[in-house]
């Protein structure tokens, strides 16, 4: 079936800086970690993508491994893009990363030069296109002189073969010397991608603060802990649930899912249903409080996840006293 863009769109979503750069991303941003291999059903991935397209969601964040198999998660995206998006390509920012082993042997893994040249080259090979807008290294390597990765990254910029660069998972110190020899090379880093979310806060203990001060945009992944901070998981473990399924990859595993986790989430649950929201939207909307945080990722299974999630947009702002109550119950 033909597909035709709704012309609305952008009067859905809000769009912010990207540190000091003139890029604009949307508040909430599209992840494809899981739920877009071969092994998922592809008209469903194709609903969800356009559907975000629709609902004024410009940005689509995608790596190398993501799938499974590996690489699969590009592929579809670079089928779904290709038959209904490809007129649209001057509206999307497609970002990928490479760090994390994508194929056997010494050069698949971590953030040599070769690696990383490698993994652009065959990434945009699956997905049909000229070039990304936005390339990661996807976490720091111990064993790789840091300018090494920095360096290819700024190769890729040079190439044309990406528009923009960034980290992710760098911890504080770690991202100071890297944007040390990006401002050395002369190529900015756009934007670092950390993790976020009630459950964990790590970014607040001094790379916000870095982010904001050197004007690097933020956008975090997995504000709602995988599913922790919806009301999935408050009664058990249904059947057909990520934790149930044993994807690997990363994905949420049956033994994260603690006792103490389930009551901070059955009384935040209790807070959101004041608020008029599910717990699922007074998460996003908590994360995404802070200015500097540029854009969230969402990371959903079903188009209806989407459009729940999206109702984040309408209650974005907490109350003092509501922001209080949501540090007792995280404090236990």
């Amino acid at each position: 079936m033909d597909y035709t863009a709704n012309t609305d769109r952008y009067k859905l979503m809000d769009y912010r800086r990207c540190g000091n750069s003139g890029l604009l991303l949307p508040e909430f941003s599209l992840g494809l970690w899981h739920n877009f291999g071969f092994n998922d059903n592809y008209e469903n991935a194709r609903a969800i993508v356009l559907n975000a397209f629709d609902a004024g969601i410009t940005h689509f964040d995608l790596a190398n491994n993501y799938g499974p198999p590996p690489g699969s998660a590009e592929s579809t995206f670079g089928k779904i893009f290709n038959s209904d998006l490809v007129n649209h390509r001057d509206e999307i920012i497609i970002s990928t990363k490479a760090g994390w082993k994508m194929w056997d042997g010494p050069y698949g893994d971590y953030g040599s030069k070769k690696y990383l040249v490698s993994s652009l080259d065959q990434s945009l090979k699956r997905m049909g296109i000229d070039y990304v807008d936005i390339f990661y290294h996807h976490r720091p390597d111990p064993d790789t002189p840091l300018e090494e990765t920095v360096g290819a990254l700024d190769l890729m910029v040079r190439q044309g073969k990406a528009l923009y660069v960034g980290i992710s998972s760098y911890d504080v110190e770690e991202t100071k010397g890297a944007l040390k020899m990006f401002d050395e090379l002369g190529t900015p880093c756009l934007i670092h991608q950390p993790r976020y979310s009630m459950f964990d806060r790590t970014i607040e203990d001094g790379l916000l603060e870095l982010l904001g001060r050197r004007g690097v945009g933020c956008i975090v992944f997995s504000p709602l802990a995988q599913g922790l901070l919806t009301d999935k998981y408050l009664n058990g473990i249904p059947e057909t649930s990520r934790a149930a399924s044993g994807r690997g990859n990363g994905a949420l595993e049956a033994d994260q899912i603690t006792a103490e986790k389930i009551e901070i989430g059955r009384k935040l649950n209790e807070l959101a249903n004041k608020r008029g929201q599910s717990l699922a939207q007074m998460a996003l909307a908590w994360t995404k409080r802070d200015p500097r945080v540029t854009s969230v990722l969402l990371g959903v299974s079903r188009p209806e996840q989407l459009s729940d999630s999206l109702e984040a947009l309408k209650k974005p702002h907490f109350e003092e006293n509501e922001i209080s109550e949501i540090e007792r119950i995280l404090a236990g």
